[in-house]
């Protein structure tokens, strides 16, 4: 299991408690489906969990997964599991910034209802486009091969590290 981390806000420290262990199942599935999924993709470079994303000088956030553009370094794709612990950081302060720097897409994985919010970015902002639960299919079209049954990505099993 993976420690406690830190984001910065503006320049202000934000203390993250480390993950519980259905959370860091999660991230494991959804990495491991991922990394299969964008191999092929030369366009696309998935980070490790929680890797350090510089947003602006004084934001630097650790999603649970980030795809960025090969060129650029940007931000394309962030997920977020929510934290059952600190879930406002996650709902809250966060997406407003990834709304902020126009991120692509965000994938907001809710573990407390077993369901994902999908958002695109528009020109008025992140717009939900779907809430998936159940046997409703996570997919997206630019990663064509990836693609998880709601109810399978929540079914983890979970094992101490």
């Amino acid at each position: 299991m993976s420690g406690p981390y830190e984001e910065i806000l503006d320049g202000g420290s934000l203390p993250r408690s480390a993950p519980g262990l259905r959370h860091e199942a999660i991230c494991d599935r959804l990495h491991g489906l991922m990394t299969a999924s964008v191999a092929n993709l030369a366009a696309i470079r998935l980070l490790a969990p929680r890797e350090r994303v510089c947003i602006t000088r004084k934001t630097t956030l650790c999603p649970d997964l980030a795809l960025v553009t090969a060129a650029t370094g940007k931000l394309w794709l962030a997920v977020e599991i929510v934290s059952t612990d600190d879930h406002r950081s996650d709902t809250v302060i966060k997406k407003q910034i990834y709304e902020d720097i126009r991120v692509p897409r965000l994938w907001m994985v809710d573990p407390r209802y077993d369901n994902v919010e999908i958002y695109h970015s528009t020109e008025w902002g992140l717009a939900l486009k779907s809430i998936l639960a159940g046997s409703e299919v996570l997919a997206e079209a630019l990663i064509p091969e990836f693609q998880i049954v709601i109810a399978e990505l929540f079914a983890v099993q979970l094992k101490a590290r």
